[in-house]
């Protein structure tokens, strides 16, 4: 079966740009102006994504990742003209998989777009308990994680970390969502917790900070784990 793309967005010209861009790579196209024809849409052609504008003429984009995740776990991927992080973090925040800024280069989208594809597929596969990246093994079940066959042995902070961010592999999480899932939503990170936590996770993982390969900082937003 090949891949739906729905494209929420009312600027004509980006929307027969994308719906090209899409069907010359074997993938089915829909498209929408605003928000109430982008949650029908979903509705009746459930797409395998969303790419989604938040300068809408009836909703800001913000509101409608709100509205979608209430009902639906379809991967959504911010493209918009809107630079600021705190835009960025909140979209990730309503439940956005990633953000793009516009003008934007289409190989890069259509490789984020293969990111929270494969993500969305692992979170649907309940099969594995094994996660494998390149030389890095988490196994969920005995709660083991090795670096080429070698044994890592974490604190229940560290591996509690580590976890959340291999169960979102290739998508970005912010600082916030992370302090909240493993210190508690009401935790006072002044103290730089995360970073100092993320810091030893790298070097008992061996991922040089200057080039990871496993835990990626988004600098100002979050971390994002391996792919992307």
């Amino acid at each position: 079966m090949t891949t739906s793309i729905l494209v929420v967005e009312d600027d004509k010209q980006i929307i027969k740009y994308l719906k090209s861009a899409i069907t010359s790579n074997n993938m089915t196209f829909f498209g929408a102006q605003n928000a109430k024809e982008a949650i029908q849409k979903i509705i009746s052609n459930h797409p395998d994504i969303i790419i989604l504008d938040l300068g809408l003429p009836d909703l800001d984009g913000q509101d409608l990742i709100k509205e979608i995740r209430e009902w639906s776990h379809t991967p959504i991927v911010v493209l918009s003209a809107r630079e600021a992080e705190v835009e960025k973090i909140k979209a990730l925040e309503n439940g956005a998989d990633d953000y793009i800024t516009k003008p934007f280069n289409t190989g890069e989208l259509f490789a984020r777009i293969k990111v929270a594809l494969r993500h969305s597929k692992k979170l649907n596969s309940q099969a594995d308990s094994i996660f494998k990246f390149e030389y890095f093994t988490l196994d969920f079940a005995s709660r083991r994680v090795f670096i080429e066959n070698q044994e890592v042995r974490l604190t229940p902070i560290e591996y509690k970390l580590l976890s959340i961010l291999v169960k979102n592999s290739g998508k970005l999480i912010t600082r916030s969502q992370l302090l909240k899932e493993v210190w508690g939503k009401n935790f006072d990170d002044h103290g730089n917790h995360l970073r100092v936590h993320t810091q030893h996770l790298r070097e008992k993982l061996g991922d040089n900070p200057l080039s990871p390969r496993l835990i990626i900082t988004i600098p100002g937003i979050g971390y994002r784990f391996g792919e992307g």
